[in-house]
């Protein structure tokens, strides 16, 4: 059975930052395009960054863009994101995901994915 799971949420002031980490098994995640989405104020989940199957291309939304790093190693089986400067509007769960598409940026506005983690909260406070 195909599990993601994410790990690295937490509580941190405005201004620090965090570093998820998810890793995939029963899946060899280069087989895949991989996001990180997330569900802030109760919206709906949004893919907030994407990168291509070699890690090689990488597309984020905009209100994370220059602050987060998304990125992969797939001899591990994992990937990541490096969260910057988080803001209190960054708070709320995220999740990683994988897709057999081959559209580096197919999360940002994007609704679907093949598999997805169990999610992971971030809380940031002011």
């Amino acid at each position: 059975q195909v599990q993601m799971v994410e790990s690295g949420g937490g509580q941190v002031r405005a201004g620090e930052s965090l570093r998820l980490s998810c890793t995939a098994s029963e899946l060899t995640l280069d087989d895949y395009t991989v996001s990180w989405w997330r569900v802030v104020s109760g919206n709906k989940r949004e893919g907030i960054a994407c990168i291509s199957r070699p890690g090689t291309l990488t597309s984020y939304a905009d209100a994370v863009k220059g602050r987060f790093t998304i990125s992969r190693d797939n001899a591990r089986n994992t990937m990541y994101l490096q969260m910057n400067d988080l803001k209190p509007e960054d708070t709320g769960m995220y999740y990683c995901a994988a897709d057999r598409t081959w559209r580096y940026d197919y999360c940002i506005g994007g609704i679907k994915s093949d598999y997805w983690g169990q999610g992971t909260e971030v809380t940031v406070t002011s």
